[in-house]
């Protein structure tokens, strides 16, 4: 149980609960939040989360990225730890949880709501799987070609934000669109901070990360345009909103320690859980701004 546990990656989930909490907290700034469709928003991601991480698990080691000497955690398949047929059957199994979570989720969502709402946002969670499983496990994936950290943007910040605020108020609002990236691209920070890490065992492997083709230097560098980025968008959508909620930046020297650190440490990966839980410490101090 314990592998099973280490695979599912536990740091990793306070950054995928983030986006969902940021969607929530703007819902309940307009009053149409709802505790079961939270619940279920929650348990979905969690599902979808551990599935995504179990196929990196599995996909690294078959394409070659989980080598002996790699600096970062052991990975359960690249140790013998679980074996790939096992670890493939876990990959099915947290997809048919996220499909009854989902589903479940649409359902009370969208009851009252017309059929192409539901089969919509049914499409866009099978995508979201898809873009789960195909990062790093498959024929190509995409994680190898660098485009890890589009996906992450979009998934992390502006699927994660703006659908889980959809299915609370059933309206889009444009002003969402900044918090949903300030939410996208300090999960990419988070990804970036990974792929420093495995530099060189992912350029032996031939896994084309942004930092593996820029070196070690630029990413550093493009770390802290992420780190810039996020704490913009969101002061950018308190000033257009003319209430000037600032009260969440007391998190931002959280950021700018994670970027200092990254800087120097020459293995960076004791600010990746850093990074996740300051994001949804940030989300969650941002939220209750909105709210009081």
């Amino acid at each position: 149980m314990k592998h099973w546990l280490s695979a599912a990656r536990p740091r990793t989930l306070p950054l995928a609960l983030a986006s969902i909490f940021m969607g929530s907290f703007l819902a309940a700034s307009v009053a149409k939040f709802d505790w079961l469709i939270f619940a279920l928003c929650c348990l979905t991601t969690i599902a979808l989360q551990i599935l995504s991480n179990f196929a990196n698990d599995y996909g690294d080691t078959q394409n070659g990225a989980d080598l002996a000497g790699r600096v970062g955690p052991e990975r359960a398949v690249q140790s013998g730890a679980i074996t790939p047929k096992q670890m493939l059957n876990g990959i099915i199994f947290l997809a048919i949880l996220c499909l009854l979570f989902g589903i479940s989720l649409l359902y009370f969502s969208f009851k009252d709501a017309s059929k192409n709402e539901f089969l919509g946002f049914f499409a866009l969670g099978l995508l979201s799987m898809l873009a789960a499983y195909t990062y790093t496990a498959g024929k190509k994936p995409y994680g190898y070609a660098g485009l890890g950290d589009i996906s992450v943007l979009i998934f992390f910040g502006l699927v994660g934000v703006l659908g889980s605020n959809y299915l609370f108020t059933k309206t889009f609002d444009w002003m969402n669109v900044l918090p949903a990236l300030s939410c996208g691209f300090f999960a990419t920070g988070v990804l970036n901070i990974n792929n420093i890490r495995d530099i060189e065992s992912d350029t032996r492997a031939g896994k084309k990360t942004i930092p593996a083709r820029l070196g070690r230097q630029s990413a550093v560098a493009y770390h802290w345009i992420l780190l810039i980025l996020g704490m913009s968008s969101i002061l950018v959508f308190s000033i257009l909103q003319g209430e000037y909620k600032f009260q969440y930046m007391i998190c931002f020297p959280l950021f700018l320690m994670n970027g200092f650190k990254v800087s120097r440490l020459p293995n960076p990966d004791p600010m990746l859980k850093q990074m996740a839980l300051s994001t949804l410490v940030f989300v969650i101090v941002f939220g209750v701004t909105q709210l009081f």
